[in-house]
């Protein structure tokens, strides 16, 4: 998935000249083996750059804002090697706006205890120095992710590059601009917004288009151009006819296919990352997108539906976070849909009339063809499929008028007890934790939204990173939530951000 920057990570050790040429020698040769084992791990998406060692108010000033001004820097990685006086890095932080990580390890893993001495003692304060820079930090109240351990630790490189991510998804998010195709679902509250304050917050630009404005470019697709497109859904899918002229069928999945080639050609040339559609203003278009949505957010765009902006925003942002993650199982707009309450066997049925991305599906993905009640249009093909098992998080923007709330539980996605073959829908069922009850109630109590930005392959940790770089609330829904704590949560929240 194109983001257009090759993102790197700059390393920059602290320290100063208290202790002599030979011990700032150590300091660099130190720096440098740690920057070349991190990259030689295979452990971290992206490329860790060695900086010189900071010694001065002037150089940290320097390299932060030479970090601000490189396009290709996600962020700063910074290590207190020896003792750095923090009053040296004011400036710096203060005029630094990127995604700031502090390293709290040190060069040797264990205490050298036959050869220890002062000179050992002075040169390797990581102990002493991160906290006098953490605690500068804070004083300024700058957000910064701290990570704690020895830098050649598994564990340790795990966590820089679940930060390495979401630093990224904050890099990111000032390039999202999603494209409104006509208005929100009449009445609806939680798809509404203050687009201006999302774009103040979060850098989205969020626009509107008349429906036929793209349905122009939608017609302009050559029949080579669709009847290509729809050989590769036929070699790549398995086609359901269930009684229809395979002619007509077909024909019905070639409007599909002109209206994905339209809208990406659409959405390229106009430089949007995120499309909302409406079932209720559909214009000259033939079919509510289905198929096409579904495979243009395979590729790496957002998606809601009924107007849902925060919603496309989110999935295109959370896709961003994940792109090129090895064994990755997907990424997509889900909407809650009905329960099953059987005791033992709960769960919410989680679909969307057609647009579900099947970068989560598990097993066949089938097209088929089905009569849609809302939209007055021609049956739609869509794509239909069931998800993948396995933990994942449920996230959902709001606006309470005051501030943004991100919301995000822990989910269990499992497999539905019998097949469903009168739902022409993919489908994904989990049960949200800690249980059914409270992961609801919750969810209510904190006015989660219908529509979900779910993703497999993302932390709690990594999107209350994202939001706290964000400056908004977040609240978490886990196995550990109860009730009556989350609902206080909930009101020194709005005495926080008030």
């Amino acid at each position: 998935m194109k983001t257009g920057r090759n993102y790197k990570f700059w390393f920059c050790t602290g320290s100063q000249d208290l202790y002599g040429d030979e011990c700032l020698q150590h300091v660099a040769e130190h720096s440098a083996i740690i920057v070349e084992a991190l990259n030689k791990s295979g452990n971290l998406p992206f490329e860790v750059v060695l900086k010189p060692t900071l010694l001065t108010n002037e150089m940290i000033r320097r390299t932060f804002n030479e970090a601000n001004a490189d396009e290709d820097c996600a962020g700063v990685i910074t290590w207190m090697h020896t003792f750095s006086p923090a009053k040296s890095w004011i400036l710096g932080l203060q005029e630094f706006r990127k995604p700031l990580l502090h390293l709290h390890t040190q060069f040797n893993q264990e205490i050298p205890y036959d050869t220890i001495d002062m000179d050992f003692m002075n040169e390797n304060q990581s102990a002493h120095g991160g906290r006098e820079y953490g605690h500068i930090v804070s004083r300024m109240g700058i957000e910064r992710k701290v990570i704690v351990g020895f830098w050649d630790d598994k564990a340790v490189q795990d966590k820089i590059a679940s930060w390495m991510r979401t630093a990224v998804g904050v890099m990111e998010s000032s390039h999202i601009r999603v494209m409104r195709i006509a208005d929100n679902m009449r009445n609806v509250a939680v798809t509404e917004g203050d687009k201006v304050e999302a774009q103040i917050k979060f850098g989205w630009e969020v626009d509107a288009y008349p429906v036929n404005e793209i349905a122009e470019a939608v017609a302009q697709v050559s029949k080579g151009d669709i009847e290509a497109l729809v050989e590769e859904y036929y070699d790549k899918y398995e086609i359901l006819l269930e009684g229809r002229d395979p002619k007509e069928f077909r024909e019905h999945v070639a409007v599909q296919a002109g209206i994905e080639i339209g809208f990406e050609r659409f959405l390229e040339e106009k430089n949007y990352q995120a499309i909302v559609t409406h079932f209720g203003d559909l214009g000259a278009l033939k079919q509510l997108p289905g198929l096409a949505i579904q495979r243009l957010m395979q590729k790496g765009y957002g998606f809601g539906a009924e107007g849902d902006w925060k919603t496309a925003a989110m999935v295109r942002l959370m896709k961003i976070m994940t792109a090129n993650m090895p064994n990755a199982k997907g990424t997509s707009m889900l909407e809650d849909y009905t329960y099953n309450l059987v005791p033992g066997k709960e769960g919410i049925l989680e679909a969307h009339m057609l647009e579900i991305c099947p970068s989560i599906a598990d097993g066949p993905i089938s097209i088929k063809v089905q009569p849609l009640s809302m939209g007055d249009r021609e049956d739609p093909a869509r794509l239909v499929f069931t998800s993948k098992e396995g933990k994942g998080i449920a996230t959902s923007l709001i606006d309470l008028g005051n501030r943004f709330r991100l919301i995000i539980n822990e989910v269990n996605c499992k497999k539905v007890e019998k097949p469903m073959p009168k739902l022409p829908v993919a489908t994904a069922f989990w049960t949200p934790e800690p249980n059914l009850q409270v992961g609801t109630e919750a969810w209510i109590y904190a006015g989660g939204a219908h529509h979900t930005a779910f993703s497999y392959d993302l932390t709690t940790e990594q999107m209350v990173d994202w939001a706290n770089a964000m400056g908004i609330e977040s609240v978490v829904i886990d196995k550990d939530t109860t009730i009556r704590n989350f609902r206080n949560e909930l009101k020194w929240n709005s005495v926080y951000y008030r």
